[in-house]
């Protein structure tokens, strides 16, 4: 069962952390790259590989948390359950509704980029007024992943099954109790 504990934590981390270097991805391409257009690209691309691989982990968290062991607290559980569903709808809702909304207002432009467009311009204020719900979404879910991260980290240690040969002691390091004959 702590295999499968570490497991479900290396994804969250994984995601976690893909999650932040997405964030310095997104700031280094609008720097480097010659052309916004260019920049907002490789950041619509790598931000749909982030949003799919957040759907895939939180689905597959959810199904494993099916299996926890009888000792976790329920309630506990039903938070992480409900914190992982979060992570996944805030994934599908910036993949599935905001990036595809951002592309049919970038459409309604007329295929001009999108610096060229008056910043009064009511499709310019569209589309920023979504890329900034796409920065909330994010960091909903990213919020949302590192709570069930600790949640996940601490049932490991809390739910662990008390033997009366470890009732005795509290001392991590008493290797005593692995050599006993049962």
């Amino acid at each position: 069962m702590k295999f499968i504990s570490d497991i479900r934590l290396l994804l969250l981390a994984l995601w976690l952390g893909a999650a932040v270097f997405f964030i310095a991805v997104a700031q280094s391409s609008f720097a480097v790259l010659p052309t916004r257009e260019l920049a907002g690209s490789v950041v619509s691309r790598t931000l749909m590989i982030l949003n799919f691989g957040g759907l895939g982990i939180a689905v597959l968290l959810i199904l494993t948390s099916l299996i926890i062991r009888k000792e976790a607290s329920r309630f506990w559980l039903w938070v992480e359950r409900f914190l992982l569903l979060l992570v996944g709808a805030a994934c599908a809702v910036g993949q599935f509704v905001i990036a595809i909304w951002l592309q049919f207002t970038k459409a309604q432009m007329g295929g001009k980029p999108i610096d060229e467009v008056a910043a009064d311009d009511p499709l310019r204020i569209q589309f920023n007024n979504l890329h900034q719900y796409s920065e909330w979404v994010l960091l909903a879910g990213m919020a949302a992943a590192l709570i069930a991260f600790f949640i996940i980290a601490n049932r490991q240690w809390n739910t662990a099954v008390v033997t009366k040969s470890s009732a005795t002691t509290n001392d991590p390091f008493d290797f005593s109790k692995e050599f006993v004959k049962k």
